[in-house]
């Protein structure tokens, strides 16, 4: 009866210690394998995304260059000397320029878009609180003013536009 045990034994932990090893093997090969799939997915999602990405950063730094106040004010010419009026196109100006490039945000980064709606803010910002200055009595004199706020600073898109290009070189 011992010796019966024994030559149980014998033949069975041997086999118990090869199917275990099995397992961890085939286990640790069908892991490997699934990372591999997971990774060629993973890289051929990139470079059908890597362009689209791109082409957001580049229409966001469009947008970001044709708010900032310098351009701004050359390309939008009041339509007549009423400084609300002129403050109300301007700001709408910016907003359906935001809107047409809304989309954009979900291939930015969410740090990125922060920064990219704070700049716009900022830029607004300073258009009405241009208006409310008291020297500014028409629609001519608050692109004076815009103008010669921005003599010491840099408009807000500027530092937008430098995170941008920041981020962007980090994607190579």
């Amino acid at each position: 009866m011992e010796q019966q045990l024994i030559n149980l034994l014998m033949y069975t932990i041997p086999a118990l210690v090869t199917g275990a090893i099995a397992y961890l093997f085939f286990r640790e090969h069908v892991e490997n394998e699934n990372n591999r799939r997971n990774f060629l997915i993973t890289k051929d999602l990139q470079k059908e995304a890597f362009p689209i990405r791109l082409q957001a950063y580049e229409r966001m730094s469009l947008f970001l260059e044709r708010i900032a106040p310098t351009k701004l004010l050359t390309r939008v010419n009041p339509t007549s000397s009423n400084k609300d009026d002129y403050e109300n196109l301007l700001v709408s100006t910016i907003e359906q320029e935001f809107e047409h490039n809304l989309s954009q945000q979900i291939y930015v980064s969410d740090q990125c878009w922060s920064i990219i709606m704070a700049a716009k803010n900022a830029t607004i910002q300073l258009i009405r609180k241009s208006n409310m200055n008291e020297k500014t009595d028409t629609a001519d004199k608050l692109r004076e003013v815009i103008l010669t706020e921005l003599m010491d600073k840099q408009a807000p898109s500027s530092a937008a536009l430098s995170f941008i290009k920041q981020e962007v070189g980090e994607l190579w």
